[in-house]
Formats: structure tokens, sequence, C-alpha cells
């Protein structure tokens, strides 16, 4: 009798320590994922006038102030995704000090929440075999300099002796070599599509394609530098032409396979730019080439030779054979008349080629939507 007792006491404790852990798990003032989809966002600003929220995709909103200085608003439905907010307290910018969570886009910080659902749940954590992510060194003798970028590595790679197909993965203007990794969630889209067995095992190359600078903020003898917009070199053809010492690095450090059909490149906005041009200009090194609502204009008065007779070097890599070539823009998109003109371009010279039109506009939400689309048609 005693035993069951101390047994029921002992399940009773447990179960009151699992309560306690799961109402701590989520610190008193951070949004409360409601069950219809909407959430509960909270700040304690007893002395503001006004505190608006800012959220993705959202007009900012006036939030409802209680008696005690406590202000709270509730979104509709949020389709499943990935959020960033932030708050507006009397017109100055308040990130949540209640959720640790946060993401930079060049020089803003905001904070992280994702909306669970079908499409968000390939941008969680999950308990499946995870890959590595590497940040690297690599030296350009293009650029005369050395630089960084970060590269993943499947599950099981470490153990294996097998050579894997390769993804280059290109940010636009406002990224770095971090960029892919925390605002396009990649390591657990590709974690998870492996584990799912939706993707073939494969390694991702994030370089840096700002060529006029070293790395990521933060990561180079600049010291703690303020990331801006403005670079000396953004397409004029220096990514491009240095592009052989990043895949120089890659093969010589990495079990890659030489295989053009294991050879895959894409990028967004500027990194859509240089996929085209890369693989334009190298009709033998990539089978699969994605655009994700690339910013696509003519480049015929270029002085740079690797821009000039884009279409009849088109013509050339498709003789080649391209297994896929993928192109993806918002209806909203500012560039989605480029993109029709460059398709149209396509469609005049018989050039087959994957189209998809999403809604939104030019924002990281369709981007690693184009990402969970785009890599499970690889290495098919």
């Amino acid at each position: 009798m005693k035993r069951l007792v101390l047994l029921g006491l002992t399940i009773g404790m447990a179960m009151l320590c699992a309560a306690q852990q799961e109402l701590s798990s989520r610190a008193a003032g951070a949004p409360r994922l409601n069950i219809d989809g909407s959430v509960t966002f909270t700040i304690d600003a007893p002395e503001a006038q006004w505190v608006k929220l800012h959220l993705d995709y959202q007009r900012d909103t006036l939030m409802n102030r209680d008696a005690n200085g406590r202000w709270t608003f509730t979104t509709s439905a949020l389709k499943p995704d990935v959020y960033r907010y932030n708050y507006i307290v009397d017109g100055v910018k308040v990130l949540d000090v209640n959720n640790v969570h946060m993401m930079r886009d060049v020089a803003t910080v905001m904070n992280l929440l994702i909306v669970p659902g079908e499409q968000s749940d390939l941008y969680t954590v999950h308990d499946v075999p995870h890959g590595t992510v590497s940040a690297v060194w690599y030296n350009s003798p293009t650029l005369g300099t050395d630089r960084r970028m970060t590269i993943y590595t499947p599950p099981g790679y470490e153990n294996s002796r097998q050579r894997y197909p390769v993804l280059y993965l290109l940010h636009g203007t406002g990224g770095d070599e971090t960029a892919w990794l925390e605002q396009g969630r990649t390591a657990q889209i590709v974690d998870n599509l492996i584990a799912s067995g939706q993707a073939q095992p494969m390694i991702v190359v994030m370089p840096n394609g700002h060529v006029d600078d070293q790395a990521a903020v933060g990561f180079t003898s600049k010291g703690l530098d303020t990331p801006t917009f403005s670079h000396s070199q953004w397409m004029e053809g220096s990514m491009e032409r240095s592009f052989s010492d990043i895949t120089s690095y890659v093969e010589k450090n990495y079990r890659v396979s030489n295989l053009k059909r294991h050879h895959a490149i894409a990028g967004l906005s500027m990194g859509g730019f240089h996929a085209l041009y890369i693989s334009a200009n190298n009709p033998s090194e990539y089978g699969y080439v994605g655009l994700f609502s690339a910013a696509i204009s003519s480049r015929s008065d270029s002085e740079c030779d690797l821009y000039k007779d884009i279409e009849q070097k088109l013509k050339q890599q498709f003789r080649q054979r391209v297994s896929l070539y993928w192109i993806g823009i918002g209806k909203d998109d500012f560039l989605r008349e480029d993109n029709q003109r460059f398709t149209d371009m396509l469609d005049r010279n018989r050039l087959r080629y994957t189209f998809y039109e999403s809604e939104g506009g030019h924002e990281w939400r369709n981007w690693r939507l184009y990402l969970t689309q785009f890599v499970p048609l690889l290495f098919k």
C-alpha cells in the first residue's frame, strides 16, 4: 500500500513539474498562438500614449490598452508561415523582450514567430536526422581576397564515402552568406524534405554575392560595422567571373559529384540574375536552374561580355540539355513584367521551362515557398 501511495505521489509530482515546464515554455507577454490560427500580441508599456504592432504582410495596427498599461492585439487567422514583428511605442521601434527569437534583414532586426500549418511545417525543426552547417573561408584568386560562405552537408555525410549532388543557392541585394539560412530556413527545409523522402540528400552552398564584402557584417576585420544596401559592385560581372573560385573550393574540399545532372544553381532577386548569367555562360555545368523573383533586365549595352548575346547563350545552354529551368514570381512583384518579357523570349525560342506564379510580391515568404517547390525536383 505504501508503495502505491509513494508511486502515486511520484507520478503526481512528475505531472506537476511537467505542467510547470509547459507553462514556463512561453514567457509571459510573448505572442500566443490561438487554436483558430490567430495570434495575440502583448506588451507592457504603462507610460505609452499609443502602441502599434508592426507585423509582416499586415498593416501597422493600433493595439488596445487595459487599465494596467498592458497593450494587446489579436490578429485574424494567419496563414502558416514565418513572421517577423516589432512594436512601435510612441513612434519608437521596440523589440519584444519576451521573445528571444530574432532575425536580421540588412540593418533591421525583428522578432520571429512561426504560425504552424502544412507549409510552415517545412520551416520548423523536427526530430529528424539533421545536416551540418559550416561557415568556411575560401581564397578567391579572381578577387584577390579570402571570402566566407556557408555550406550545408546532409545527414550522414561525415560517415559516408559517396559523392553528393550540389545546389548553389544565391541571395538577393539585401543578403549575405547567412540570408538563406536565417531568413530562408534552408537547413530546416532541406532536412525535412530529405527525411520525408521528397528530396535527394544534397550539399547546399550559400556564398556571399557581394564581391566588395568578404563576409556578413560582424565577421570581418571591419568589426561590428553597420550593414547597408550600398555596394560598389552589384551586377557588373565580378560575381560571375569569380564564381569558379567558389566551385573549385567546393569540389576540392567536399565530395561533390562531377556530373552536370548533379549540379544546380538558383537564386533570389539579384541572386537570380547571377544564377541566370552564371549558368548561361557555363552551359555544360548546371543541369538545374532556379530563378526566384529574378532581377531580369537587359544588359545588352553592358561592357561586360558575360551579359552580351544572352538569347544566343540561352539557346546554346538548352541545346546542351537543361533538366529543369524553373522560374517563380509573385503576382504583385515589381519584377513581374521583366520576368514576363523573359518568359516571352524563351517561348519565342521554344525553350522549355517551368513557371510558378504565387501570391504576394518581392518577399521572403515567396522565396521560402519557391525553395520548397524547387528542391524536390532536383537530381531525379
